[in-house]
């Protein structure tokens, strides 16, 4: 019999491919040719699968973001459980940096993907959701904190959050080496540590 075609696992492969280009090259000198050069694939099988750069790294970022959503569960399993919101909201703020070699590939495309939805309304909307989708997860966890008594009752959930969120602009200082992992990191426990101090 001949061997079934996995189409998911083709289009994974390729945009694997995407990743690498994006990770050693930088989104302006991704072109499918590039791709299906690094995939080992000819331009027509690549475009068999996505017929435009876009529609390629949609579909890239979707895969990206299961894939930072998987690591973010297995070390959630690893807590204490239930796990306390400041260390929740600590490893999803260190997922979101490019401190390894994973994050820092998530950490890029995520990048390509928000230069291409600046010119693309429709990919501006869809990024528009998935990250208001993020920040209403970290809302909910600064909202439970204050809640459980462990954020002052009078910090603002909406400030908060937002303040959290900005911890996450450190990537471009730590792509460009202008500052080390370590104080990335004690950047974000020394915020985290003061917004989980005890109300007086």
């Amino acid at each position: 019999m001949p061997k079934l075609v996995d189409h998911q696992e083709r289009r994974e492969a390729l945009a694997r491919a995407l990743w690498r280009v994006v990770d050693q090259h930088g989104w302006t000198k991704v072109t499918m040719r590039e791709v299906a050069r690094e995939a080992g694939v000819s331009l027509g099988h690549l475009q068999h699968y996505f017929t435009s750069r876009t529609e390629l790294l949609t579909f890239a970022m979707d895969l990206t973001a299961a894939q930072t959503g998987d690591r973010i569960t297995r070390a959630l399993a690893a807590l204490d459980q239930p796990p306390h919101p400041r260390d929740v909201l600590r490893l999803v703020l260190a997922e979101m940096l490019p401190l390894g070699p994973e994050a820092r590939a998530s950490s890029r495309m995520r990048a390509a993907y928000v230069l291409e939805t600046l010119h693309d309304p429709a990919l501006r909307e869809q990024a528009g959701l998935g990250l208001r989708e993020g920040r209403a997860m970290v809302e909910s966890l600064v909202r439970q904190a204050i809640a459980q008594g462990q954020i002052a009752p009078d910090r603002d959930p909406d400030v908060e959050t937002d303040l959290v969120l900005a911890l996450t602009g450190f990537a471009p200082l730590l792509e460009l080496e202008v500052i080390e992992p370590q104080a990335a990191l004690a950047a974000v426990d020394q915020h985290l540590d003061r917004l989980f101090a005890a109300a007086p």
